[in-house]
């Protein structure tokens, strides 16, 4: 054996180095046809471990177990085919064929196909996002928006082939009818995440009042399902663009025991696609009967109120005085005072005619000038004591101040007499307005029985003697006749005056005289 390796003589071949030689990269490509003509298409299940996504947008990850790690590689147009994204530490069963790369010395998969290895993983892989999302703060109430009463138009986005959308129009046409704009999508499969992404953000984009006007509301809905059917709706961008919706949006995702992220990320959560539609519009008769209720306890509201402020009303006008009680007093203050009012005129003038005379009396200007010239007096005989220039001349400015002095009080004392003569003037001719004497110059007559006046016939029937006092003088009636005591007249003769009566009578029409 070990004369096969013998090398001992120079520049001649070895026994047994007939071999053939190949190069790197032939070698490199045996390998790589051994590899993909051997094993073909193959399925591998694994815990995923490192996962880095390429600048040209490839994906590279590991596939391991216990003890080996098998390289993988999904390019970047095979992405989009994949049902789930490989995520660390998810246990997962992938798809594809075995090729090496031979620049490296290395061999991996070209993975097609990923699925999630049971239950149990999709369940912890399903509670690892919602820990994310939730320590995010999309879970928090605080940021959810209130559902509109009356959404004037609904949104869905679901399947237009399944039975779910027929549910939903059929309820709203039962309830209240309102418009709904259907945003077809796939409920499942590896095209119902992007597809129901791309519905909720197209719905926000959409301008309110445009040709396509906007939805008033968004509901998401989809019938029941495994968990691997409702998968889609547990995928981050579903949840993230519910999250981000302007837009008031209603889950309706599987039956009431179905649970997926978009449940926790949205507005409202209904159990079923049915319970979606009766979230979101009243029931148009309850809302009516409703209407009808509040109106009829707003007219009885209403008429209780009249009536209680009409019975209050009726209550206190009982205890209010009558109306024409409210002027009795004031009245009769005002008939006392109308009465005193002329003899009140005639006692102020006579009282300020007095206090005149009184200050006047000690304003005459004989008063003043004596007073001043007491006082120039009393000034020259201190003068004559004082012989310096300065104070002379003091004095004489104090002595010139006193004139003016003297001639302001003058034409002040002129000036308040001048006032209180008018103010007395004004007071007599007010009198004279209202005496009775301005009404006698009218035509009008007194007629009086001693002091007493006499203001009836029956009166003047009864009267030992009158007198009829005229604005020109006075006319006495007595039983031995008349005299006349009119200013300038001279008295007639009783007998004249009896012969003149039959004439004057006939002159006048036959009318005899009252008296």
């Amino acid at each position: 054996m070990s004369d096969l390796f013998d090398d001992s003589v120079p520049g001649q071949p070895a026994v047994g180095q007939n071999a053939p030689e190949f190069s790197v990269s032939e070698i490199s490509g045996e390998i790589k046809r051994t590899l993909e003509g051997t094993f073909g298409r193959i399925r591998v299940r694994g815990e995923v471990g490192r996962v880095f996504k390429a600048r040209s947008g490839h994906l590279y990850y590991d596939i391991k177990d216990d003890r080996s790690v098998l390289a993988c590689t999904t390019w970047k147009g095979q992405i989009s085919s994949l049902s789930v994204v490989p995520e660390e530490g998810l246990e997962v069963i992938v798809t594809g064929r075995l090729t090496a790369f031979g620049a490296q010395s290395k061999y991996n998969m070209n993975v097609d196909e990923v699925a999630v290895a049971g239950q149990g993983a999709l369940m912890a892989l399903l509670e690892k996002r919602k820990k994310q999302l939730e320590a995010e703060g999309l879970f928090a109430l605080e940021r959810k928006t209130p559902l509109p009463y009356l959404p004037q138009i609904i949104g869905v986005v679901t399947s237009p082939s399944g039975a779910v959308i027929r549910d939903i129009l059929h309820r709203l046409r039962e309830r209240f009818p309102r418009k709904v704009l259907v945003w077809p999508v796939a409920v499942q499969g590896p095209n119902c995440a992007p597809e129901v992404t791309r519905a909720i953000e197209g719905f926000n984009r959409m301008t309110p009042g445009g040709a396509l006007p906007r939805p008033d509301l968004i509901i998401v809905a989809r019938g029941g399902g495994a968990i691997e059917d409702l998968w889609g709706f547990n995928e981050e961008v579903v949840a993230r663009a519910a999250a981000a919706s302007d837009i008031p949006l209603i889950s309706a995702v599987g039956h009431e025991t179905d649970t997926t992220l978009i449940d926790f990320t949205s507005d409202k959560r209904a159990p079923t696609p049915t319970a979606a539609a009766e979230l979101a519009v009243p029931v148009r008769l309850d809302l009516m009967a409703w209407v009808e209720e509040q109106g009829a306890r707003l007219m009885r509201g209403s008429s209780q109120a009249v009536q209680q402020r009409r019975q209050r009303l009726n209550d206190l006008s009982r205890a209010m005085p009558r109306p024409e009680s409210l002027l009795d007093s004031p009245r009769q203050r005002f008939d006392r005072w109308s009465e005193k009012l002329p003899q009140a005129l005639i006692t102020g003038v006579q009282n300020r005619r007095v206090e005149l005379g009184r200050k006047a009396a000690g304003l005459r200007p004989a008063t003043l000038h004596s007073l001043v010239q007491r006082r120039r007096g009393m000034l020259e005989t201190a003068l004559a004591k004082l012989s310096p220039f300065p104070i002379a001349r003091e004095v004489m400015r104090q002595k010139g101040d006193l004139e003016k002095l003297a001639i302001r009080l003058h034409a002040a004392q002129d000036l308040r007499i001048e006032r209180q003569r008018q103010q007395l003037d004004a007071a007599g001719r007010q009198l004279d307005i209202l005496s009775y004497k301005a009404t006698l110059a009218r035509g009008y007559a007194v007629v009086r029985s001693g002091e007493d006046i006499i203001t009836t016939r029956v009166a003047a029937a009864s009267a030992q003697a009158l007198s009829i006092e005229f604005a020109d003088g006075a006319f006495d009636l007595a039983s031995s006749g008349a005299v006349s005591k009119g200013a300038g007249d001279t008295a007639t003769p009783p007998a004249a005056k009896t012969a003149d009566k039959p004439a004057r009578e006939e002159k006048e029409g036959g009318q005899g005289s009252l008296f």
